[in-house]
């Protein structure tokens, strides 16, 4: 599993410590696993722009507050690699162990938590002297990680435990276990940090977590092994691997909309920041697929590293 096991078009951002803001291009940052490579691609034009080799089968990733740092999971290599976004470059490694997936950052703070699928646990980053700094019990196997916006809450999808853990991150403790679908893997929280959607890649379906109540409230029907979820225009819209394509779902109804065929595989996915544009990644094809939030058509393709999964937010 470990083997096959944001943000849109920002103008300017603020850096943390006291930065001048950062003018940044539209780009996404796929994960290539199979090619221990990072892909950096173009928005506007749709094409790959650099290829920044990783090492140790790349496959979660996550974006520093101001975007211009990327952290990246290498779950053969057990590490954790620090990527300067803006200068292309690795500058920093950390030595995990274990088993390091999926990874989330702090939308404020300088800290970074990675989900550690063989030892169950959330391990806690401090991203300035990238350092570990604490350790989270979970349930089994820790796959997908996010953050809720006002970064008081930790969600991990516990997919060996048919669960999502709900951890307070002030006190680094695990306040919840919430009963999921099937294997849930991919996890993600809507803007206002009141409901989470988690991709239950054994049972077909999407969980859907009221966050403040710390309960299931739905559950919608997708294609086979869903992987992961984005959130745009109202809809849901969810990778189905095995499906080949996406099933687009009402937000509101919690009901099946669409199923979109799309590529082979598709894995990593997440909206830009205007909702317009859904970006998914196909592991198969080794593309990166713009897809029309509205209109639900492709209106770009970009070439990109072998078997991308970009597990995590990847747009800048």
């Amino acid at each position: 599993m470990l083997h096959r096991i944001r943000a849109g078009v920002a103008v300017a951002v603020l850096a943390l410590c006291g930065q001048q803001p950062v003018a940044l291009a539209a780009e996404a940052l796929t994960t290539n696993q199979p090619a221990d490579s990072l892909s950096f691609v173009d928005l506007a034009t749709m094409k790959s722009v650099a290829t920044l080799a990783i090492g140790g089968k790349p496959a979660g990733i996550a974006l520093s507050p101001d975007r211009t740092k990327a952290y990246v999971t290498a779950p053969d290599s057990k590490e954790l690699v620090e990527v300067d976004a803006v200068s292309r470059v690795v500058t920093r490694r950390l030595a995990l162990g274990g088993g390091p997936l999926g990874i989330a950052a702090h939308p404020s703070l300088p800290e970074v938590y990675v989900a550690d699928w063989f030892s169950h646990r959330v391990i806690v980053i401090d991203a300035q002297s990238l350092t570990v700094t604490g350790s989270i019990e979970v349930g089994q196997s820790p796959s997908g990680l996010a953050v809720t916006p006002d970064g008081r809450l930790l969600l991990s999808a516990d997919r060996d435990s048919d669960s999502v853990s709900i951890i307070d991150i002030a006190t680094r403790t695990r306040v919840a276990s919430i009963p999921a679908g099937q294997r849930p893997f991919g996890v993600t929280i809507d803007a206002k940090g009141e409901r989470a959607y988690i991709a239950n890649v054994k049972s077909n379906d999407v969980s859907v977590i009221d966050i403040a109540a710390r309960r299931l409230i739905g559950t919608i029907p997708t294609g086979r092994r869903p992987y992961a979820v984005a959130l745009a225009r109202g809809r849901g819209f969810s990778t189905d691997q095995y499906g080949g394509g996406i099933t687009v779902f009402d937000l509101g109804t919690l009901s099946p909309i669409k199923t979109v065929r799309l590529c082979d595989h598709p894995e990593g996915i997440e909206a830009d920041a205007s909702g317009s544009d859904v970006y998914v990644a196909c592991w198969g094809d080794n593309v990166l697929i713009r897809l029309d939030a509205d209109t639900l058509k492709v209106t770009g393709k970009a070439d990109v590293g072998d078997g991308p999964r970009a597990f995590g937010k990847f747009l800048r």
